[in-house]
């Protein structure tokens, strides 16, 4: 097994990584047991590493020796999780294991010439989310049974998740019948796919539960930040139910390691094909929403990937892409727009606050721009800081039909059927491609967009209805009839929705005192 240990920053190898809070409030420097099981700090910051492992270029091309979970556990352990060796190889295992429908679990897959998409959705919901929430929740539940060993009088926990889609089925599935947890997941009623609200309101588990919102996704978070920063309601909670919040959204550094380990993995994968030689460089494009999964990538490339440009790639929710080209970031006026690719429909996408004290390094800033955007609904970083953002992201985004004829165009030339968020990511690399090889993160399955697919294969535009004969069809059964003209197989985990029962069916208010009430009569049972 290769050996990823490292020098850090300020030249420690073996202490547990430390990590700060990126609005400066918690300045206690907690391990990754304790900001796994907290989620984010005091004051709503959240928690980024105190110090970032450098691996040479070999020690990451050597990962490609190992199978996934192996790669996995290297990735953790270099970034220092105070977790035994013994436990985390485990947990590693069983996270990355038969759950997956592909041995390599993700592959990186040539498409195009010097164009290889990342499939990151061979694990049980058919989403990149999966990736991470197969491997958090074990190591959540792992974090707080060592620090009951230790002597800590911990509650046990209720994970509160918002979805624009995909994290709130990959969530309640990592976190179902886990110990010293229960989950409640809000998605907005009308915002998310056929297929995607099916998969969560069947969900099993005796220690879930899932509401609809009225809303959209922003109001979700929204919703549930309130809930977090609510000291009234925690209290409640602690007196009645004996539990604490955490979340197991991306804010959340417990979701962001197994993200960066995909992206090392990846590179190793296309050095070992010969797609590329040991310390070329790439580009990566990213579907992106919250900016979690293209921090990732950013992390990686400060370990020591050997990442060119990262390309952000947004829908026409394009606040991303604006803010990388002006270094304002402003939704005062800006509408949201649904699109065909619901989990990047997201307005305050909020991992963006590591990366801007990350190349700030100033918390007083970070908690001045954050406290803008929330009262003013906009905020400007200076040129200094924008100008970092600008050496390493290029942004640009696509529009719903745009994203639709992409399908269609790939696969007709190609014969390989592309989702509205690969898409998306697609033709922005497209665009902007240059000299190097490009790594496209594939992020959902297409068969989770079966009504977007099914009028991209027929060109029928994203607004427009559907013909009669197909109108009448139910997701799952248009599922069917791209599947037969294509020759794509249906994952089993979407097939066999048709036979689940729906368990949650409530819609509430997408407001704080809407999830309140919500959790308060679910918990009261």
């Amino acid at each position: 097994m290769p050996n990823l240990n490292h020098s850090t920053r300020d030249g420690r190898s073996e202490a547990p990584t430390r990590y700060l809070d990126t609005r400066g409030q918690d300045t206690t420097l907690p391990t990754f047991t304790q900001v796994v099981i907290q989620g984010i700090a005091q004051g709503g910051g959240l928690y980024v590493p105190e110090q970032v492992p450098v691996l040479s270029v070999e020690k990451i091309v050597a990962l490609s020796g190992l199978p996934y979970h192996a790669r996995a556990a290297a990735t953790h352990r270099a970034l220092g999780v105070d977790i035994p060796d013994e436990r985390l190889d485990a947990l590693m295992a069983l996270a990355f294991g038969s759950n997956f429908d592909h041995p390599a679990v993700a592959p990186a897959v040539e498409v195009a010439s010097g164009m290889h998409v990342l499939e990151l959705w061979h694990g049980p919901t058919s989403a990149f989310k999966d990736m991470a929430l197969q491997c958090m929740p074990l190591l959540f539940s792992e974090a707080i049974a060592l620090r009951r060993a230790a002597g800590e009088a911990l509650d046990d926990y209720l994970v509160l998740v918002a979805t624009s889609g995909d994290t709130g089925k990959a969530a309640l599935e990592g976190f179902a019948d886990r110990d010293s947890t229960s989950i409640a997941v809000f998605y907005p009623a009308d915002g998310v796919s056929d297929i995607q609200q099916k998969q969560m309101i069947t969900q099993r588990g005796a220690n879930v539960c899932v509401f609809g919102a009225r809303g959209n996704f922003d109001d979700c978070q929204n919703a549930v930040k309130a809930v977090f920063n609510d000291p009234a309601f925690g209290a409640e909670l602690h007196e009645k139910w004996g539990l604490k919040l955490s979340s197991a959204n991306s804010i959340n550094w417990g979701r962001l390691i197994p993200q960066i380990a995909y992206y090392l993995s990846a590179y190793a994968d296309l050095v070992a094909s010969g797609a590329i030689q040991a310390g070329d460089t790439i580009d990566v494009c990213v579907p992106t929403g919250n900016f979690g999964n293209i921090l990732a990538a950013w992390y990686a490339r400060k370990m020591g990937a050997p990442f060119a440009r990262l390309l952000c790639a947004s829908n026409e929710n394009n606040v991303l892409t604006d803010f990388i080209n002006t270094g304002v970031y402003d939704i005062s006026t800006r509408p949201f727009v649904t699109t065909p690719s619901p989990s990047m429909d997201i307005l305050i996408s909020s991992n963006l606050e590591r990366l801007l004290y990350e190349v700030c390094d100033d918390p007083a800033r970070v908690a001045d721009w954050m406290a803008d955007l929330a009262t003013n609904k906009r905020f400007q970083v200076d040129d200094a800081t924008w100008a970092a953002v600008r050496s390493l992201f290029v942004g640009d985004y696509v529009t719903n039909d745009e994203s639709l004829s992409v399908i269609r165009r790939v696969f007709a030339d190609t014969g390989y059927l592309l989702d509205p968020h690969t898409s998306v990511a697609w033709e922005v690399a497209e665009r902007l491609r240059g000299d190097r090889p490009l790594l496209i993160a594939s992020t959902a399955h297409w068969a989770k967009f079966g009504i977007d697919v099914y009028k991209a294969l027929n060109g029928i535009a994203y607004r427009a209805p559907l013909p009669a004969d197909a109108a009448r069809l139910s997701g799952l059964d248009l599922l069917d009839r791209v599947s037969e003209r294509t020759g794509q197989p249906i994952p089993r985990n979407l097939s066999e929705l048709r036979s689940l029962p729906h368990r949650f069916t409530q819609v509430v208010d997408a407001s704080a005192d809407g999830a309140r009430g919500a959790l308060r009569g679910w918990l009261a049972g």
